[in-house]
């Protein structure tokens, strides 16, 4: 692995960063769980380092997650559906992204991740498998995660139609925290297996834990190669040795130091190969930062503007993520001319793609270090719970009076006047409740492209109710800077929900409404467009009015 920082007039405020870590002991400190780095209050601290060691603990597990891959791989299964939310779905599928498109083996069973409520995106995920050839991972840390749960109904229910109710449970395994309520449901409802995982590790911490390894040793990750990158990166940040020579501390230290001065936009400006990275990070710093109305605010998968630099503000750290064989100007050579216009930028190279699990290890490392230097609390995530709470609202509205509450109805020109209002260090949050077709993302980054030509600032994108497990911490706890476009659609068809009170189309449109009203009451500046039964062309007009 390799790393080059050209940060400019920056340099010296990085290393004076860095040598305040030693002098505080930061590093030392960290490695022996010290909570008072973040805070004087233990509560959800002190239980939540045990990530730091990952790498090591995991080693002896690895066997029997090999042993494990071998039955189900034998038992003929042909896809791993992973029902999961946050981090215990964004992690398995980013090492799907980058490492499993390089596993040949046929042999082994695909994996399909469903982290979205929309019916749309059910349908098209119940339609790519045999539900009686298919383990499903219930994957949630608390045992309680709504979603997880209503895909498990969803799935049981079709299991047992094809396989018997006393067989289903075979198509079944839980990933969870010890003595939680999937945990008790996976023995009384006989599944195959459960993992339960150390409680004293954070959901978007968990990647290197059985969260991110069970679906990865399922689909035939090589587990061994993945850990010895990430043991390698476990040595380098927790060695006695200057925070300067430490890959995590000066990342940290870096990203502190470019938000307290202005850049809080860290642009992740990854090659082809390793773009898929963004979907994973951007959950790690939105939630463990976006607090306090500061924190940093990740921009992942956001259009290259080719030679055109110029879009950029004066509000962004660049990051380029790549492979070593990848083009060394980077895409189109942009990072060459961010370094000529003055922007900070840092490169870390990789030697292949198992090299990911290095990187796991080095932001997450990375993100409790800046959390120190911003003086925030990167463990717990304050703001999520109100989301769920408004959404509880909205469908107990729906049960009392079969109807959910009118929805807003803007459309493109608010938007547009809400952006011509915008100032230096404001950003574009696109909040997408459809589901993931290709007319759909070519409109996204359409738009993307557009805002930033046009008004200069930063753009993101999240597919709605994933993103309220991500970036709506920071949302709603970051800075004030965000304006917010949710767009919504008509459900060609809904599913209903076996056991549920409510359907998945009512779910998600109850996620819409209950985020919405949690970004007005904080007084965000919001839009919300219903782009009815053709989202693509609903964006399209998005654009045009812009």
């Amino acid at each position: 692995m390799t790393d080059r920082y050209h940060l400019g007039d920056y340099s010296q405020l990085v290393a004076h960063a860095a040598a305040k870590l030693d002098s505080d002991r930061v590093p030392a400190r960290l490695r022996g769980h010290d909570h008072t780095l973040w805070s004087t209050d233990p509560t959800e601290i002190s239980d939540r380092l045990a990530w730091l060691t990952l790498p090591t603990d995991m080693r002896s597990e690895l066997p029997g997650l090999y042993e494990f891959a071998d039955e189900i791989r034998t038992a003929g299964y042909r896809h791993v559906g992973l029902l999961g939310m946050g981090g215990s779905s964004l992690g398995p599928e980013v090492i799907r992204r980058v490492i499993g498109c390089t596993v040949s083996n046929g042999a082994y069973p695909q994996m399909l991740t469903l982290d979205s409520t929309v019916p749309d995106w059910v349908a098209v995920t119940t339609g790519q498998i045999d539900p009686k050839r298919t383990l499903f991972a219930v994957s949630s840390k608390s045992g309680t995660t709504t979603e997880p749960l209503t895909f498990y109904a969803y799935f049981r229910d079709l299991v047992e139609s094809g396989l018997g109710v006393e067989a289903a449970g075979d198509n079944f395994i839980a990933v969870t925290d010890p003595a939680t309520a999937l945990a008790k449901r996976a023995g009384d409802e006989n599944f195959r297996r459960a993992f339960l995982n150390n409680p004293d590790i954070g959901g978007r911490y968990s990647v290197l834990s059985y969260f991110g390894l069970v679906p990865a040793a399922l689909t035939g990750i090589d587990l061994h190669r993945l850990l010895t990158s990430a043991e390698r990166m476990q040595e380098r940040c927790r060695t006695d040795g200057p925070a300067a020579e430490n890959p995590g501390a000066w990342l940290g230290a870096a990203i502190g130091t470019m938000v307290k001065h202005g850049r809080d936009k860290l642009t992740l400006i990854a090659t082809e190969s390793m773009t898929p990275f963004g979907l994973w990070v951007e959950q790690l710093l939105a939630e463990s930062t976006g607090k306090n109305n500061t924190g940093v605010i990740p921009v992942a998968a956001e259009p290259l503007p080719g030679r055109n630099e110029a879009c950029y503000g004066e509000d962004r750290f660049f990051v380029q993520l790549r492979l070593a064989d990848d083009d060394n100007s980077g895409p189109d050579g942009l990072v060459e001319q961010l370094q000529g216009a003055g922007h900070p930028v840092a490169v870390l190279e990789l030697a292949d793609v198992y090299d990911l699990g290095a990187e796991f290890y080095r932001w997450e490392y990375a993100t409790a270090v800046a959390g120190h230097v911003l003086g925030i609390h990167p463990f717990d995530q304050p703001d999520v719970q109100g989301a769920k709470d408004r959404t509880v609202s909205v469908l107990e509205q729906w049960q009392r009076d079969g109807a959910l509450p009118a929805a807003r109805s803007d459309d493109g020109a608010l938007l547009a006047r809400l952006l011509e209002s915008s100032q230096p260090g404001d950003y574009l949050a696109i909040m997408a409740y459809l589901p993931d077709t290709e007319g759909i993302r070519e409109g996204v980054r359409e738009l993307r492209q557009r805002v930033m030509a046009k008004y200069r600032i930063a753009t993101t994108m999240g597919y709605g109710p994933r993103f309220l497990h991500s970036t709506g911490q920071l949302h709603k706890g970051g800075p004030p800077s965000g304006i917010f476009l949710q767009l919504t659609q008509d459900h060609q068809t809904d599913i209903p929900i076996p056991g549920w009170d409510f359907s998945f189309g009512v779910l998600a449109d109850a996620q819409a409404l209950g985020d919405l009203q949690g970004l007005d009451d904080l007084g965000r500046r919001t839009v919300s467009v219903h782009v009815g039964s053709d989202p693509a062309g609903g964006i399209k007009r998005i654009v045009e009015a812009l």
